[in-house]
């Protein structure tokens, strides 16, 4: 199972999409680096500024890039918020960037999501952030009337050959929805990773149990406050 630490960044720091702390102590450049001598091969980086349109963190994310590529390791890193041009798109590439993540403009700019789906088809995946079935956008502060099964329905037309389904809960002691999670990959046929409201050993083992989920983004601190979760990251990246 492939399982991606996230590092949800914000004004330079790490924050928790868990709840765990508001910001974070832990230095990103330090706590990617400390996963990934834990046995992390892949990272997931969200640039929550990007995603809110209030600014970026393009220069630490090609910080902790740079860092992955120089291990003596393949070190596989998805970038996520606010990719919405074609010039951001190559800029992360160029670093190193295995996989890229677009959100908000499936919906808000389908002529922007055409334009980055001819350029960059293979590094792409198509993410749909959604509470209770409805999607979110925006860093998650949008609420839209349109379907997480529409928005998917809509990611494979365009092209896009990967999911991410963020499951977004209503507070900490809600449930992984598994069951939007499987009609998302039943409806579309494209292989799904899962993230958002995985916080415990058993929800990895339980993605583990639905064959047709084939992996998992769970948040980057975490493996701090919970060793049990390290003994998830052992898998080659591929």
């Amino acid at each position: 199972m492939k399982i991606y630490p996230t590092l949800n960044l914000q004004n330079g720091r790490v924050v928790s999409t868990a709840g765990l702390c508001e910001v974070c102590l832990e230095a990103p450049l330090d706590l990617a680096a400390h996963l990934v001598d834990e046995g992390a091969t892949r990272l997931a980086l969200v640039d929550v500024d990007a995603a809110m349109g209030k600014g970026n963190n393009r220069d630490l994310i090609a910080q902790i890039l740079r860092g992955s590529r120089a291990r003596d390791r393949k070190v596989c890193v998805q970038v996520a918020g606010g990719i919405r041009s074609s010039d951001q798109a190559q800029f992360f590439i160029d670093l190193g960037a295995s996989w890229l993540v677009a959100g908000t403009i499936l919906h808000k700019s389908p002529m922007v999501s055409e334009q980055l789906m001819a350029r960059f088809q293979s590094f792409l995946t198509a993410a749909i952030d959604a509470r209770g079935g409805r999607v979110q956008r925006s860093g998650w502060v949008d609420t839209t009337s349109l379907s997480a099964l529409d928005l998917a329905l809509r990611a494979k037309e365009y092209g896009f050959r990967r999911l991410l389904f963020v499951d977004l809960p209503e507070d900490v002691q809600t449930p992984p929805d598994f069951k939007t999670a499987l009609e998302l990959t039943a409806a579309t046929g494209l292989p799904l990773v899962m993230g958002g409201s995985l916080r415990e050993a058993h929800h990895l083992e339980a993605v583990h149990t639905h064959q047709a989920l084939k992996g998992a983004l769970v948040d980057a601190v975490l493996f701090q406050q919970n060793p049990r979760l390290l003994a998830f990251l052992q898998a080659a990246c591929a």
